[in-house]
C-alpha cells in the first residue's frame, strides 16, 4: 500500500524527514518496503527561471531564428538564440539555464552553452510542452507582465514535492491500510516522546438539504452484512476532479477518473473504509436490497465479464436485479457515468469471511475486498459517508436529498480483554513500569475500564480486529514501546535438556551439512501446489490429494503428495535463467488422503516427512584440464548411498529392488525390515515434458519417518582396533553373464562367517576370448582373526572353501 507523505501530514503535524518516518513505521509493525520522491512536474522545474526579453533581432543566417538577450535577474543580459515565431522584446518568459535537464517522455537532455549558426546561446526560452506544464508547442510561453524577473519557475508555478512511502501491510494489520491508520499508529509512537495527536476533518456541519429521495434499504442477510448505510445526493455534475484531489490520488499510484469516483477512492485511502457510488436513477423500484441469488445466476461486472453467482455471494441489488457484488466489485449497469445526475452513496461493513470466499470464487482482488477480507471498522461507516457526501456536494454540486439510512441491528462492541502486569513484563522481557503501560494503552485508544494492583480490564476498539487476546495487547504495547528498547540480558539462563533419540533436528542438520559440503543447495517450496499435477499419474492418485475448500488460486488448490513437483518447478525456473547444472535438496512434508468408511476422520489424512534430492546437468564444467561430464543415475545413487551410510544404514545390508513407478524410467528402492527407506530414479520424459524441462533429471526421495523408526532399533557397539593384521586374497571368477556381484558376495559371507571381514569387486572384464555369455569378476577378500595372526594353512583352507562354493553354486571357473 502506498502512503503520500504530504497527505499524511494533513492529519498529523510532524516535521520529521521521510527517512525518520520510515524507520519509525517499520519499528512499530508497518514495514516500509521503500520510498520515492515524486514531483507534480518531472524534474521540479529545477534550473528554470523567469526572464525578460530585452532585445530581439532576426538571425543573419536563418529565416526563422532570432537572437535575443534576456534579463534573468542576475545583473547581466544572457544571449539566447530562439526559434519560436512569437518571441519579441519586452516579453516575460521561462528560461532553461545552462545545466538544466529537460524531459520529453522517457528521454532527457541537458541545456549546454552552444553556438547556433555562429551565434552564442546560453540557454533556452521554453514552450509549455518542453517543461511539462502543457502540450502546446506553437510558441514559447509568454507570462503576464507582473511576473517577477529572476523568480524560480518552480515557485512561480507552485510545483509541489512529495514522497510516496510503500508499506507492506501484513494480514493482521488491516487497521493500518489507510492514511488515518498510519497517522494513528505514528501518533501513538510519538506520544511517548512529545505532545502530539492526529485529527480528521470535521463533519459536524453535515445535514440533509431536503428529504425527498424516497429511497429505502432492506438487509436480508444480516449475518453477512454487519452494517449498511446510505445517502442520496441529487443534482450533481460529473466532471474532472480538482487539481488537489488528482494530485493526492496520483501520489499513491491511482489514475483519476471523475470527481465522484475519485472521492470514493480518496475516502478509501484516507480512512480505510470502502465506499460505492450508484447512479440513483438506475436503482429500479427506488429500493436497495442486500441479498443473495441462486447458484448459477448470471451477473456482468464492471470489467464486462459475465460471472455465475453462488448462493453465498452477497449482492447489493435493486428491487429487481443485482447491481454489485458486495464488498468486491461493481456491476456494469449501475455505476457512475458522465450523464449521472443523482447519486446513491453506500458505506457498509461486510463480514470478512463472506467477502473472502466470494473474492476467491470469482478470482477478484480489489482495494475494497482487500480491506473487507481483513476486517473494517463498523464505527467509521457513518463518518466516511458524511465526509464523502460533503466532498461530493463541494466538488460536484447538488443537494443531499435524504437523511442517512443506517441499518445496524447488532452493534459491534469493544473487545474485552484482561491483562496482568506480570504477563506484560514476562513476555516483553523487561519491566517497563505501570505508568508507561497506561500511557501506551491510551495512545493506542485502548480504554482501561478497570484496574487492580495486578491487572487491567481493557476495551479494545473494533477497528483493531487483530487484538483479541492478552498476548495481542502485550505485542501492541511492545511495538510502541520499541523492540530496540528491550536490552539483551547480560546473563544466559540454561537448563539441561534430554533430547529424544534419534534426534530429528540434529540428524537433519548433519545430512544438510553433508549435502551442502557436496555442492547441493537447499530449496524450500510451498506445501500448496496444483491438484492437476497428480492427474494421469498412477504413483500419486488424484483421489489421495488433500484439496483446499477455498484456494487462493488454481495453482495453489491442493496439498502436495510429493516433493517432486516443487523441485521440478525450481529446476525449470533455474534452467529458464541459464542455470542448468543443479544439485538441490529439500526437507519437507507431504500430505495424502485415504478415505475410510469408519473411524476417526482425522485418520484419513496422513502427513509424512521426506527428504528429496535432485541432480541435473553437468557434474563438472569443461576446462583446459577436464572434459564436460554429465550427471547420471549412478551419480545420484552414490550421493544417496552416502546419506544412508551416514545415517547408519550400510547399503550392503539393505534390500534393493527395482522401482517400477511411472514417474521413473528406471529406479531402485532400498528397504529394511519391509520399510521403504529410499527410492531413486531417472524422471520419466513424459513428466519432464509436462514441466517444460528438456534435460535429464534424477530424483531421490528418502522417507524420513521410516529412517527414524528404523534408527530406534539400531544399537551402536564399539570394538577396539584389531591387534592382528588382516590378509587380502584375490580371485578371478569366470561366470555367466547374468550373475551379479551381490550373489558372489552373499555366497562368500555365508561360506565363511567368522574370519571373512570384507568382499569387494575391483575389476569386471568382458571380451570375445571369454565367450559371448561370460564375464570375469576380480574379487578381493579380506580375512582377519581378532585373537591371533592367521597362518597360511588357515588362509588356504578358507580360500579353497570359497572356490568350491563358487564352482558348486555358480558354475564358476577360476582363472
Amino acid at each position: 500500500m502506498n502512503i503520500s507523505l504530504n497527505w499524511l501530514k494533513e492529519y498529523l503535524k510532524i516535521d520529521l524527514d521521510v527517512k525518520e518516518i520510515c524507520e519509525i513505521l517499520t519499528s512499530i509493525g508497518l514495514e516500509v518496503a521503500g520510498y520515492e520522491k515524486i514531483e507534480s512536474i518531472k524534474g521540479g522545474l529545477r534550473g528554470l527561471v523567469i526572464g525578460e526579453v530585452k532585445t530581439c533581432e532576426a538571425h543573419p543566417d536563418s529565416d526563422h531564428l532570432h537572437i535575443t538577450t534576456v534579463d534573468l535577474g542576475d545583473g547581466r543580459l544572457t544571449p539566447i538564440v530562439c526559434g519560436a515565431p512569437n518571441v519579441a522584446a519586452g516579453q516575460k518568459v521561462v528560461v532553461a539555464t545552462i545545466g538544466t535537464t529537460l524531459y520529453e517522455a522517457d528521454k532527457e537532455f541537458v541545456i549546454k552553452k552552444s553556438k547556433i549558426r555562429g551565434q552564442e546561446s546560453e540557454g533556452m526560452i521554453c514552450a509549455e510542452d518542453e517543461i511539462g506544464i502543457g502540450n502546446d508547442h506553437a510558441g514559447i510561453i509568454v507570462l503576464p507582465s507582473d511576473a517577477k524577473v529572476g523568480t524560480p519557475a518552480a515557485a512561480y508555478y507552485g510545483i509541489t514535492e512529495d514522497y510516496t512511502i510503500e508499506i507492506d501491510i501484513t494480514p493482521n494489520r488491516a487497521d493500518g491500510a489507510s492514511h488515518l491508520g498510519v497517522a494513528r499508529d505514528l501518533a501513538a509512537y510519538l506520544q511517548q516522546r512529545q505532545v502530539i495527536s492526529y485529527s480528521l476533518p470535521s463533519v459536524d456541519h453535515f445535514a440533509a438539504d431536503r428529504n425527498t429521495a424516497g429511497l429505502t434499504i432492506e438487509v436480508q442477510r444480516p449475518e453477512a452484512c454487519i452494517r449498511y448505510a446510505g445517502v442520496c445526493i441529487e443534482g450533481v455534475k460529473v466532471k474532472e476532479s480538482p487539481e488537489w484531489l488528482k494530485t493526492r490520488l496520483k501520489a499513491i499510484g491511482l489514475n483519476p477518473i471523475n470527481n465522484i469516483v475519485d472521492i470514493t477512492n480518496f475516502i478509501l485511502f484516507e480512512l480505510g473504509q470502502p465506499l460505492h457510488s450508484f447512479d440513483k436513477d438506475k436503482i429500479k423500484g427506488n429500493k436497495v436490497v442486500i441479498r443473495s441469488f441462486p447458484t448459477g445466476t448470471k451477473f456482468v461486472t464492471l470489467d464486462g465479464v459475465e460471472r455465475e453467482l453462488n448462493q453465498d455471494d452477497l449482492m447489493v441489488c435493486n428491487a429487481e436485479e443485482p447491481m454489485c457484488i458486495a464488498g468486491v466489485f461493481g456491476g456494469l449497469d449501475s455505476g457512475i457515468t458522465p450523464q449521472t445526475q443523482n447519486v446513491f452513496l453506500e458505506s457498509a461493513c461486510f463480514d470478512p469471511v463472506f467477502v473472502r470466499k466470494t473474492a476467491r470464487r470469482h478470482g477478484l482482488n480489489t482495494d475494497a475486498s482487500f480491506r473487507f477480507e481483513r476486517g473494517t471498522d463498523p464505527n467509521i461507516v457513518l463518518y466516511a459517508l458524511k465526509r464523502a457526501a460533503l466532498l461530493i456536494k463541494e466538488l460536484a454540486g447538488g443537494e443531499i436529498t435524504s437523511e442517512i439510512i443506517d441499518i445496524y441491528p447488532q452493534p459491534v462492541k469493544d473487545f474485552k480483554i484482561e491483562v496482568t502486569y506480570a504477563h506484560i513484563d514476562r513476555l516483553i522481557g523487561k519491566e517497563i513500569g505501570k505508568e508507561n503501560i497506561r500511557k501506551i494503552l491510551k495512545a493506542l485508544e485502548i480504554k482501561i475500564v478497570q484496574e487492580t494492583e495486578e491487572s487491567l480490564l481493557l476495551h479494545v476498539p473494533p477497528y483493531r480486529v487483530d487484538v483479541r487476546r492478552e498476548a495481542d495487547v502485550i505485542e501492541d504495547i511492545l511495538r510502541i514501546y520499541g523492540f530496540n528498547n528491550v536490552e539483551v540480558p547480560a546473563k544466559v539462563n540454561s537448563t539441561l535438556s534430554y533430547t529424544q533419540k534419534p534426534d530429528d533436528y540434529r540428524l537433519k542438520n548433519i545430512i544438510g551439512d553433508l549435502l551442502a559440503a557436496n555442492g547441493f543447495h537447499e530449496i524450500m517450496n510451498n506445501s500448496l501446489t496444483k491438484a492437476s499435477y497428480f492427474e494421469g499419474i498412477d504413483t500419486y492418485k488424484p483421489e489421495n490429494t488433500v484439496l483446499l475448500f477455498n484456494p487462493l488460486s488454481s495453482d495453489l488448490n491442493a496439498m502436495r503428495q510429493s516433493l517432486l513437483f516443487g523441485g521440478l518447478e525450481s529446476i525449470a525456473y533455474n534452467i529458464n535463467r541459464k542455470n542448468e547444472n543443479l544439485k538441490l535438496f529439500e526437507f519437507g512434508k507431504t500430505y495424502t488422503f485415504h478415505k475410510k468408511e469408519e473411524g476417526n476422520p482425522l485418520k484419513q489424512y496422513r502427513e509424512e516427512n521426506k527428504l528429496a534430492l535432485f541432480i541435473t546437468g553437468n557434474k563438472n564444467i569443461a576446462s583446459w584440464n577436464a572434459k564436460e561430464n554429465k550427471t547420471n543415475f549412478y551419480t545420484l545413487k552414490a550421493y544417496s548411498e552416502t546419506i544412508l551410510n551416514r545415517l547408519g544404514f550400510p547399503v550392503d545390508y539393505l534390500t534393493t529392488e527395482e522401482d517400477s513407478r511411472d514417474i521413473f524410467r528406471e529406479g531402485l528402492r532400498y528397504t529394511q525390515n519391509g520399510q521403504l527407506l529410499l527410492s531413486i530414479g531417472s524422471i520419466s520424459h513424459k513428466l519432464l515434458k509436462a514441466m517444460d524441462i528438456d534435460q535429464e533429471v534424477y530424483y531421490a526421495e528418502l522417507s524420513w519417518e521410516n529412517v527414524l523408526k528404523e534408527l530406534k532399533n539400531h544399537t551402536i557397539r564399539f570394538t577396539p582396533m584389531p591387534k592382528f593384521p588382516s590378509v587380502k586374497r584375490d580371485l578371478a571368477l569366470l561366470l555367466d553373464k547374468h550373475i551379479t556381484f551381490k550373489e558372489v558376495k552373499e555366497i562368500a559371507l555365508r561360506t565363511e562367517k567368522t574370519l571373512l571381514k570384507n568382499v569387494s569387486l575391483f575389476d569386471v572384464y568382458e571380451g570375445e576370448k571369454l565367450g559371448p555369455d561370460k564375464k570375469s569378476y576380480a574379487v578381493s577378500f579380506t580375512l582377519q582373526d581378532d585373537e591371533k595372526t592367521l597362518t597360511d594353512k588357515q588362509i588356504d583352507k578358507i580360500m579353497n572353501k570359497l572356490i568350491g562354493a563358487y564352482k558348486h553354486l555358480l558354475g564358476a571357473d577360476i582363472r
